[in-house]
């Protein structure tokens, strides 16, 4: 990791002047600039009376405590500290001005009984739940329009124990949709560091209809075989920063989104404003880096800034498809080094389904303003994959000082491009991409360096 990393940073040099153009490019720094609140109040959940041997139920202490703290959010707000131990528990949510910190040593582990689970309504800009219809279990941590909260520590885990869940999900035995281990709704001034997420269900972290969210030095980890499990998902959320963490996930490592259909459609919140930098990925089944296909609301404005992506089975990938509406633009990749991958780069506008049959098929999503530099890759499956959809075209999509090679050992092999209804430029790029990315000026928009 250190290598690949100082190699990424040696190239940040080369970055054609086109990259960080937008305000994308400085929100880790904006957001990172922000001191943590220090919490004038602070209390033990020990002192709730909860119990850390792994064993006894806390739910009802985690809650009574967050009850507690929320009268000191006019006094400058409050922390719930969790000490060393297996604290057990369902569902809770957090409340605003409030900072759980986890000690170093302190495990909150997710009962794996779903009657501790809360079960809420499907949110808004999708429709129904995302592994079938109907409604959802509530996230293990959550929060609903709040400000200003903070979950840290000294590197204390959650675990979602998410193995229950998974061959729930597989058996099709579910009665609910899965839970996710964090997530916040219409939320803002949030931050989440310095601490280890372990086995969540489905999402570990999800942010949706939120703005300023700052994740940092966090690693989140579930096995290869888990299913359709994501690490961190920008849903329909502005200013976002997700930076210095480690993603090991079953299928995508991050994932941006912003709703299903015309669910997302009618919901019409986007996500902008994404700064991804300094980051160590892996998605057995997926892909490192993923936009959609839930992308209805819109994705624009993202800067992704020195990733190592390892053993995944698609390194970047963009996903749409008839139905979906919306658009992905503006998006600015560099500094990716990746190391046995699949396929590296993926463009693909017939990918996923549609949440019920009321989709709007001449919904058509739009997809230009996709800039990928300085990108290394070894042990390389396929180069890229890139197939737009003929009533709309991707456009505008530029490859600069690309190199893979494929795992045959050699830099270049037959048919390692395949791409249709697509349209941009390259220099720099090996393997030789298809004819339709070696244009400078096509008539379908500029991509040029």
């Amino acid at each position: 990791m250190s290598g690949a990393l100082i190699l990424v940073l040696a190239l940040t040099s080369l970055i054609p002047v086109y990259a960080k153009t937008h305000g994308a490019g400085r929100i880790c720094d904006e957001l990172g600039g922000r001191s943590l609140s220090t919490r004038p109040h602070s209390v033990s959940i020990a002192e709730f009376g909860a119990v850390g041997d792994g064993k006894t139920l806390n739910t009802l202490a985690f809650q009574n405590a967050v009850f507690y703290l929320m009268s000191f959010a006019d006094k400058g707000g409050a922390q719930l500290y969790v000490p060393p131990g297996k604290w057990l528990t369902g569902s809770f949510s957090l409340t605003s001005h409030l900072t759980l910190f986890l000690e170093n040593g302190a495990v909150i582990v997710a009962s794996q009984d779903p009657s501790h689970w809360g079960v809420v309504e499907p949110l808004p800009s999708y429709g129904r739940g995302i592994d079938l219809p109907g409604k959802r279990y509530k996230s293990l941590i959550s929060g609903h329009m709040l400000h200003d909260v903070i979950i840290t520590g000294d590197n204390g885990t959650i675990d979602g124990q998410g193995l229950v869940w998974w061959d729930r999900f597989t058996s099709h035995s579910l009665k609910y949709n899965r839970p996710h281990l964090v997530e916040f709704i219409s939320s803002q001034d949030i931050t989440i560091s310095n601490v280890t997420f372990l086995n969540a269900p489905c999402y570990t972290v999800h942010a949706i209809y939120s703005s300023h969210v700052y994740i940092d030095k966090i690693l989140a980890h579930s096995s290869p075989g888990s299913p359709y499990t994501i690490g961190i998902v920008p849903d329909s959320s502005d200013n976002v920063c997700i930076q210095n963490s480690t993603i090991n996930m079953g299928y995508d490592a991050i994932s941006l989104k912003s709703g299903w259909d015309e669910y997302g459609i009618s919901y019409s919140r986007p996500t902008e404003n994404v700064h991804i930098r300094n980051v160590n990925l892996q998605a057995a089944s997926g892909s490192s880096i993923s936009f959609g296909s839930e992308m209805s609301g819109g994705i624009s404005h993202v800067v992704v800034d020195n990733a190592f992506i390892r053993n995944s089975l698609t390194g970047i990938a963009f996903r749409t498809t008839k139905g979906r509406g919306g658009y992905i633009r503006e998006i600015d990749v560099s500094n990716i080094d990746m190391w046995r991958i699949g396929t590296a780069i993926v463009a693909n506008g017939s990918f996923g389904s549609h949440p019920d049959d009321k989709f709007d098929a001449n919904a058509l999503p739009i997809v230009n303003g996709i800039r990928l530099s300085n990108v290394s890759g070894v042990d390389i499956g396929v180069a890229g994959e890139l197939f737009g959809i003929k009533e709309s075209p991707f456009r505008s999509v530029a490859l600069y000082n690309v190199s893979l090679l494929m795992s045959s050992g050699s830099s270049s092999s037959d048919g390692s491009w395949s791409c249709s209804y697509v349209y941009g430029s390259s220099k720099l790029v090996t393997p030789e991409p298809c004819p339709e990315l070696m244009r400078v000026n096509n008539g379908y928009g500029r991509a040029t360096f």
